[in-house]
């Protein structure tokens, strides 16, 4: 194992010189706009609450040794969040969908309570005087306003809530405000949105149980999150919830058609429910075309890699055949591969352009035209695969700004896209459950 690390070390140095230079918050490709317009955009930014519905987490970044007080390679630290100005993060307690057995359901729950156990870790004992806990808007606000930044607690799949419903509300006196019932893979409770790959379906939307999990979302004051789940799943959501809805991290399947984004009929559908879509930053959901000539140049410096460090390379769509443990395995070893095949790819200099911010701002002006500037936010899905060319960690979220600034919104229209709708949202299933208790 070591001389494998070993070698990690001598390829990342080969491909690393002259680069080892530290990260500017404000790339080059800022220089090309006017000082003036950067200006009013820095100003802009500061006054409003950023806040970012997805971010992953690893455990092993949680510790007395290693966190995130600490400059990580991970796209997510409290540094990266100060040099990116921005102020929120929603940590996600994320588990892989596998087998709907009494040990699959175990093992999941395991993994969840380690994630929540993780964030307070972080919050109570590494960094307490640098980020702290949000449950409701006003929390944030408070926090906010004492110069400490925030966080938040999404849970991606119900698959941990097992059989046993009461797990609802464990996860929601542990923290968490939205969660969303399915992943990449039809759980218990939900289908998936991943069967339209091959028509296949568990549930024709929801299981009865993931019915009742809905309504108990409503009592308790969890949002649910529609980002995963199929089209019929989402439909029959809106029909049960009395409370808006949230899409944690989609984007529009008008401009590229994947599963994972909503198309106009959602949208509609999520407008009517007062809802909101925060538009993410993940390549292949905003420009399929971009982001496959590029990955199709980089798979093979990746492979190649990956190959001599005695490992196989596995695309996203394809870590669906794995296990949960061979998925952990890659993941540990992935960040590597990337790191020294991308440098290498970029020193070939034959690359296809990158996805990047423009593409990410053209999804939310379609969305804002489509649906109405109130029901569309942002995310960058940071650490789970997100990350664009500028806004590739959180060092660099004043980009998304910028681009903002340069296409007209205003900051009323700036602030309700990076906190203020997500936060009426939050406002208004609390308030719908504190009518039924």
């Amino acid at each position: 194992m070591k001389y494998r690390y070993l070698s990690v070390f001598i390829l990342i140095s080969l491909f690393s010189c002259k680069e080892d230079v530290k990260k500017n918050s404000e790339p080059s490709m800022i220089n090309k706009d006017s000082i003036a317009l950067i200006k009013k955009a820095k100003a802009i930014h500061k006054r409003v609450i950023t806040l970012d519905t997805h971010c992953d987490i690893d455990v092993r970044n949680f510790t007395d040794t290693l966190n995130y007080t600490q400059d990580l390679e991970s796209q997510i630290t409290l540094p990266k969040m100060e040099a990116g100005g921005l102020d929120v993060a929603w940590f996600i307690v994320y588990t892989g969908q596998d087998a709907l057995s009494d040990a699959g359901y175990k093992k999941a729950l395991d993994n969840a309570i380690s994630k929540f156990e993780a964030i307070h870790r972080l919050v109570e004992d590494i960094a307490p005087n640098q980020i702290a806990l949000a449950l409701t808007s006003k929390d944030l606000r408070r926090i906010h306003a004492s110069g400490k930044k925030v966080a938040m607690i999404g849970i991606e799949n119900g698959y941990p809530i097992g059989t046993d419903i009461n797990n609802v509300e464990k996860f929601y006196n542990m923290g968490g405000r939205y969660m969303s019932l399915a992943h990449n893979g039809h759980s218990q409770l939900s289908d998936s949105n991943t069967g339209e790959a091959d028509g296949v379906w568990l549930h024709n939307g929801l299981s009865d149980l993931g019915k009742d999990v809905i309504k108990e979302m409503n009592r308790l004051g969890m949002m649910i999150d529609v980002s995963h789940p199929s089209k019929a799943a989402m439909r029959q959501m809106i029909e049960l919830t009395k409370a808006p809805i949230i899409a944690s991290h989609s984007s529009a399947r008008a401009l590229c058609n994947h599963s994972r984004n909503l198309d106009d009929e959602q949208l509609q559908w999520l407008k009517n429910n007062g809802g909101v879509v925060q538009t993410v930053a993940f390549q292949g959901y905003l420009n399929t075309e971009k982001y496959k000539a590029r990955n199709d140049k980089l798979k093979a410096y990746r492979s190649e890699v990956a190959g001599s460090m005695g490992v196989t390379w596995y695309e996203y769509d394809e870590l669906k055949t794995l296990s949960n443990d061979e998925k952990e395995a890659f993941y540990k070893i992935r960040n590597d591969i990337t790191t020294i095949a991308d440098k290498k790819a970029m020193h070939s200099g034959n690359l296809p352009p990158e996805v990047s911010v423009t593409d990410f701002v053209d999804h939310i002006d379609y969305l804002v035209e489509k649906i109405g500037i109130q029901h569309v936010g942002i995310s960058s899905d940071f650490d789970g695969g997100g990350g664009i060319k500028g806004w590739n960690d959180a060092s660099e979220t004043l980009n998304v700004t910028i681009e903002l600034v340069k296409r007209g919104y205003t900051e009323d229209d700036i602030s309700k896209l990076w906190s203020g709708n997500l936060l009426r949202v939050l406002d208004e299933v609390q308030a719908v459950a504190a009518t039924l208790d």
